[in-house]
């Protein structure tokens, strides 16, 4: 039988589509293991699968259902390097660490696409990029971008295009120009969580949901984990909750802050519809950035509406139809058949956050929209760490990622002065 969900305004296209949905159990007692992780998305059950895989005995604990968080509901594209470009990263760390974080998340989008065929798992791929420029002011820093990809880091698929082409390619006259990456492309990111669950409890990780985690403390050498339904003791834990770890651990609270991302998804188009025809993914030069794809069943997915607060905001469908209607003034009035939420961990500088928090408790997130490339590699290298080489995680670890400013009190308040006043700039 399908796996069967109801069309409401919180439901995602993904999760009414998808054909099949395993559950797990919760916890039914107090257990004890090598290591333990807090979170099913896609760090937690990666590093699950890569640790009982390779011998180590896992257990995964997630408060609600795998996919219910940020890597179950995201907007799908792949991106290409870190989520800030090469070339700021060299102006911060230097060329040779820049490279080198640039060679992982290029090694990082192989491992995806391998680890999708090495298991079945039918991720939807489409190839194609295009990051387009809705500032004039821009143009010259795209085309310099693409020229710099291929003559310093080594990465010859991008390309600039000019306006002509980016009107043809996205369907529409609003962009002044932009770049088009032939190295990667969009997924279907539920399908991907679904499969990498899979695989990991094939592996032989234990893995459990609907159980909400209450503490984690780290003394004498062990590591134990408190949820309301039993304790479980580990050697190491792996905390990987990302934008959902709430008052858990200070430190993770302090660096990684959640904001409220909405996707909506449209009726199908037209096939001969001339919004994007070629399938490609697109996104914005918005520092609050607009992203959207078309669909394996020619429905519009468009993602765009930013809020600053852990609550929902009321008519997603009327904001999301909105930003379309700004590119595709054609759709002004297409029918939204869904519209969702999630929460986005990011950090102040848009860059990962990796900290071991206290002895033996390594916490992972703040991917910053960047998530869906990366969070999967960063369990692969949570295992690498836990076999004992910690070396190409400590080239994240070493970021430079402060908290933010204000306390738990006034960091949200401040964070949404800030953000608001980027969505005004984007807008003059």
């Amino acid at each position: 039988m399908p796996y069967q969900s109801p069309i409401s305004p919180g439901v995602s296209w993904y999760e009414a589509s998808l054909l099949e949905r395993p559950q797990y159990p919760a916890l039914d007692g107090s257990r004890q293991t090598d290591v333990v992780i807090i979170g099913g998305g896609y760090t937690g059950l990666s590093a699950a699968y890569h640790l009982a895989a390779s011998g180590v005995d896992v257990v995964l604990l997630d408060a609600a259902r795998f996919g219910d968080g940020a890597s179950g509901r995201n907007g799908g594209q792949l991106g290409t390097g870190q989520r800030a470009w090469a070339e700021e990263m060299e102006a911060e760390y230097g060329f040779t660490r820049a490279k080198a974080l640039f060679d992982l998340a290029e090694e990082a989008k192989a491992h995806l696409l391998q680890f999708a065929d090495t298991h079945q798992i039918d991720i939807d791929y489409v190839p194609g990029h295009m990051s387009v420029v809705h500032k004039p002011r821009y143009v010259k820093l795209y085309q310099d971008h693409a020229e710099l990809m291929a003559s310093r880091f080594g990465y010859p698929h991008i390309r600039f295009m000019p306006p002509e082409e980016t009107a043809e390619r996205v369907g529409s006259q609003r962009f002044f120009g932009g770049t088009y990456d032939a190295g990667t492309g969009h997924i279907n990111p539920l399908k991907l969580l679904v499969g990498t669950a899979k695989a990991a409890a094939k592996a032989g990780a234990r893995l459990f949901e609907n159980t909400q985690v209450t503490g984690i403390r780290s003394e004498n050498g062990r590591v134990t984990v408190t949820t309301d339904k039993g304790d479980v003791t580990a050697a190491k834990a792996l905390i990987a909750v990302n934008a959902y770890g709430g008052t858990l651990e200070p430190v993770s609270a302090a660096h990684v802050m959640p904001i409220r991302s909405f996707i909506g998804a449209t009726v199908p188009l037209d096939k001969d519809s001339s919004v994007l025809p070629g399938g490609e993914s697109v996104d914005d030069s918005r520092f609050v950035v607009r992203y959207f794809r078309r669909m394996a069943d020619d429905r519009l997915l468009f993602g765009g509406r930013e809020a600053y607060t852990a609550d929902n905001p009321r008519e997603i469908s009327t904001h999301i139809r909105r930003q379309i209607a700004e590119i595709y003034p054609a759709l002004a009035d297409i029918e939204i058949t869904h519209a969702w939420g999630g929460s986005v961990g990011i950090t102040m500088p848009r860059k990962p956050f990796v900290r071991e928090v206290m002895p033996n408790v390594i916490s992972i997130g703040g991917y910053s929209g960047h998530g869906v490339m990366l969070a999967n590699f960063m369990g692969k290298l949570y295992a690498e760490t836990v076999a004992g080489n910690r070396e190409r995680l400590k080239l994240f670890e070493e970021l430079n990622i402060p908290p933010f400013p204000g306390g738990r009190s006034l960091r949200a308040p401040l964070l949404f002065l800030a953000m608001s006043w980027y969505a005004l700039v984007d807008r003059i």
